[in-house]
């Protein structure tokens, strides 16, 4: 048996331990530009807290390498199948508990039209928006968001490092692009409990100790705007 498969009833055990008592998140959307980890920090966060997954379906669509290819050409096919997924996806959630689902999210619904503006024509974007309006989409609003942050240049080495074959020939600028906007939008948001973390140095894959430390920080936040941006020398 593994050191990893032995340690993670432990870890378990201990996260356990550690929600008694608190106020813990039920809906958890996890949120950050392509590259900075948030579907590695969702299924931890998961796993930690005992709570299903929902995952944006990156893997299953089928116009997402051909809009990495050839830019704009294949960007309203790509936007739409991730709209009609995110959709359906909300539409499962569970309706009949008052006080909503426990589900961890690597997607906040909120923000599926900052992709749509980066990336469509004028014309291709009002008919995003008029397709968005009839599927009447009603997404609960988490009670916790957590937008990680990394500078264009941590995001584009993750990137390489993780070895997706579609995503290698992304450009430097459309990531840089893509974290403005994802700074910009979430200077702005305000419908739920934010934690911005500065992610450029931990790792949340390997490294149990940077995990903890966002865990705990995750469990103690106060207010409706925190931050976490942790020296990982000391963690």
């Amino acid at each position: 048996m593994s050191a990893t498969a032995q340690q993670r009833p432990t870890n378990l055990t201990r996260y356990a331990e550690a929600l008694r008592g608190k106020n813990v998140p039920r809906y958890i959307a996890v949120e950050g530009p392509i590259g900075v980890g948030k579907t590695t920090l969702t299924r931890r966060l998961a796993d930690a807290l005992r709570y299903p997954v929902l995952l944006e379906p990156a893997t299953e669509n089928p116009f997402l390498d051909a809009f990495y290819r050839d830019g704009k050409t294949n960007a309203l096919p790509t936007q739409l199948f991730f709209l009609l997924h995110r959709a359906r996806q909300m539409a499962d959630l569970p309706t009949n508990d008052l006080i909503g689902p426990c589900v961890v999210s690597d997607f906040l619904m909120d923000k599926d039209e900052l992709f749509a503006r980066l990336t469509l024509s004028e014309a291709e974007y009002a008919l995003y928006q008029q397709i968005e309006k009839a599927l009447d989409i009603r997404s609960p609003t988490p009670d916790l968001v957590i937008y990680l942050q990394a500078p264009t240049d941590v995001l584009l080495q993750r990137v390489r490092n993780r070895g997706i074959k579609s995503e290698q020939g992304m450009e430097p600028e459309y990531l840089e692009t893509l974290a403005r906007a994802y700074t910009e939008f979430f200077h702005f948001y305000d419908r739920a409990p934010l934690l911005i973390v500065n992610a450029s140095e931990i790792d949340f894959a390997n490294n149990d100790r940077h995990f903890d430390a966002l865990f705990e920080r995750m469990l103690a936040i106060d207010g409706t705007r925190q931050y976490f941006n942790p020296n990982p020398t000391l963690i």
